[in-house]
């Protein structure tokens, strides 16, 4: 590391994310599932503080509560930073500081995002020159949403959620999204659909192989319309969430009664995606929202992909 290195603090900035559809296929031999989603990267960010050091360590700030977020070799973020460092031969390590704004373990990828813009930050941080696209790699290795959080806007999602085609998107969305006081597993949200798709074979269709998004997901962003995009949102995880976090049903509907187009479980849950016509609709769901103490915030999309900032 040269002395200019040494002195160096680099930040970088990722979404978090909103599924504005998410369809599941069966679940496979190997265990897991193919999806066929579309993303939205939303304002709520996280910023990530790469600083030289010699071994890899990570620590929290901000308004969510990290008390569940594990600091050691388990960390997405520190994953992330090891895998970059194995993959171009750099031998020291980084001190990373993340400022989280994204719910933990809320289905909106807030550990994705602190992996994309820790790849992002020790890629600078070291000089190791990889390209955006050589990221996005790296990133498919750590979890399916971390591409996306590199990638950001809007994106089509298939196979694990990591080969991403860019969505056409006209003007922007608002969105409220309720946070739930404690988080949710995404491999026990996935453990809970397999087994309510066995125990109700004979009721519900069968799962799709090869499963798509719905055509008029595509419209309704390309259009730019946010009712026609209410309409045809979807969350096949939503069934399995509401399950293991029944109070999850009265929140939506209590979202909708005060004026969301339209409220769905954000990727494997537990926060819940309230669709507005505009800011102020927004305004007065979050204030009936509070009013029942549930805690709200605001967000736009879509929004671009992990970057560096300079403060």
């Amino acid at each position: 590391m040269s002395a200019e290195q040494s002195s160096q603090v680099v930040a970088a900035r990722a979404p978090g994310k909103v599924n504005l559809f998410l369809s599941v296929g069966a679940v496979m031999e190997d265990g897991y599932h193919d999806v066929a989603t579309a993303y939205q990267a939303v304002s709520l960010y996280e910023d990530v503080h790469a600083y030289p050091a010699d071994d890899f360590s990570v620590s929290f700030s901000g308004r969510i509560n990290t008390s569940t977020v594990p600091t050691d070799g388990s960390n997405l973020a520190i994953k992330a930073a090891r895998l970059l460092a194995r993959k171009t031969g750099y031998r020291g390590g980084v001190r990373l500081e993340i400022e989280k704004n994204v719910p933990v373990a809320g289905g909106m990828g807030g550990g994705s995002a602190d992996a994309a813009a820790t790849l992002l930050a020790c890629d600078a941080l070291w000089g190791t020159g990889l390209t955006r696209e050589d990221l996005v790699r790296l990133a498919a290795k750590l979890g399916a949403d971390v591409p996306f959080a590199l990638v950001g806007g809007t994106a089509l999602g298939s196979g694990r959620g990591d080969r991403l085609s860019p969505a056409l998107t006209t003007g922007n969305f608002t969105w409220v999204f309720a946070l739930a006081e404690q988080g949710l597993s995404t491999p026990a949200v996935y453990r809970r659909l397999d087994e309510h798709r066995e125990k109700h074979a004979l009721d519900i269709s069968p799962a799709s192989t090869v499963p798509q998004v719905d055509p008029n997901v595509l419209q309704a962003i390309r259009a730019g319309d946010a009712a026609m995009l209410a309409d045809s949102m979807h969350n096949d995880m939503q069934v399995a969430a509401l399950q293991m976090q029944p109070g999850l049903s009265s929140v939506i509907e209590l979202g909708e009664r005060s004026g969301a187009l339209a409220g769905i479980v954000s990727g494997s849950g537990p926060t819940v995606a309230f669709l507005a016509s505009d800011v102020d609709s927004a305004l007065e769901i979050q204030v009936s929202l509070s009013a029942n103490g549930i805690r709200t915030v605001r967000a736009q999309g879509p929004v671009s992909g992990a970057r560096l900032i300079t403060e």
